[in-house]
């Protein structure tokens, strides 16, 4: 008798709303090796049932906590995001499911769109733009970006080749994370991420690129916002909660910052309401800065990868420390 095939389960979107996304492409590479098994969340509590591992094709998903009771012989959970925040709760740090992450994908692009963000404000961009709309000629004099400021908030890899990026073009940059150093390979200079008020308004630009944990939720807070160097930069790829969204609007209101470009947000998609959409010194898209084209072919082609991995009983890649939320550096 055959011995039987490890159970891969792969939560999907569903169809009407991801359409040809629905489902990662290129699984049927290791189709001959496991059982793959399709779900949306509604179904998650069957299908996970007997399964040895679940790849979160809807990455945003909380399902997996209503479906823990049927996870007894879950031994790895694969999410196609960088930040693992929407899946952690107690019971599955506590187990010993091996959570792993698509780190990797995303960090070059994300780190562009800061680039990016960072030269189209310099440069006015969004001024000339309106100035274009109005048929006006309005010649004026832009900043330079050689020289300027950066400070990056999480040690990340997407912080990492953020700083890589930034540092290329003559930006001066310097990290903030859980722990205080020098000599940073990326960052020179690592301050500790408590301490931002006391540092921050030492920069031009503040970039927010940490997961979101307990200790970064509300990390850029009032205290921080009211440092930060009049007419600075906030960009955040992060994630939304770790701004005070209300003190980051009283604070654009006020002129105190000249520019927020954000990808993020508290609520997602933002309200149709929010004060941020009417505003000149704002930049918004909608939670895209890592989207580059192929990035579903890629996230897909990550999990097979390491799903040969786990099949040939060889270590993962990308295994997230489930009690801090991350990957850790190194």
């Amino acid at each position: 008798m055959s011995e039987a095939l490890p159970i891969i389960t792969v939560l999907c979107p569903s169809a009407e709303t991801a359409g040809s996304d629905a489902r990662p492409s290129g699984l049927e590479r290791i189709a001959e090796r496991a059982e793959i098994r399709y779900t949306e969340a509604s179904d998650l509590s069957q299908a996970v049932d007997g399964a040895q591992a679940l790849f979160l094709w809807d990455f945003f998903s909380p399902a997996v906590k209503q479906a823990w009771p049927h996870t007894a012989s879950l031994e790895w959970i694969h999410v196609a995001a960088a930040g693992v925040d929407s899946l952690m709760f107690d019971e599955l740090s506590d187990s010993r499911v091996t959570v792993t992450n698509a780190q990797g994908i995303f960090d070059r692009p994300i780190a562009e769109y800061v680039l990016a963000a960072i030269f189209a404000h310099a440069k006015d961009f969004a001024g000339s733009l309106r100035h274009q709309q109005n048929r006006e000629w309005a010649h004026r004099e832009t900043q330079k970006v050689q020289g300027s400021s950066a400070l990056v908030i999480g040690t990340g890899a997407i912080g990492r080749e953020t700083a890589r990026l930034l540092r290329s073009v003559g930006i001066a940059v310097t990290g903030a994370g859980r722990t205080a150093r020098e000599q940073d390979p990326d960052f020179g200079t690592v301050i500790d991420s408590a301490e931002l008020d006391l540092h921050v308004g030492a920069f031009d630009h503040v970039i927010n690129a940490a997961p979101l944990t307990p200790q970064t939720t509300g990390l850029v807070g009032e205290k921080t916002l009211t440092a930060m160097r009049e007419g600075a930069h906030l960009i955040n790829i992060g994630r939304g909660e770790s701004v005070d969204e209300q003190a980051l609007i009283r604070h654009l209101q006020a002129g105190r910052l000249s520019r927020a470009t954000l990808d993020v947000f508290v609520e997602e998609p933002l309200s149709q309401d929010s004060p941020l959409w009417d505003m000149e010194a704002v930049t918004i898209s909608a939670h895209m800065s890592g989207d580059v084209q192929g990035w579903r072919d890629a996230l897909a082609e990550q999990f097979v990868r390491n799903a040969a991995r786990w099949l040939d009983g060889e270590p993962l890649h990308n295994v997230v420390d489930t009690a801090k939320g991350y990957v850790p550096s190194g």
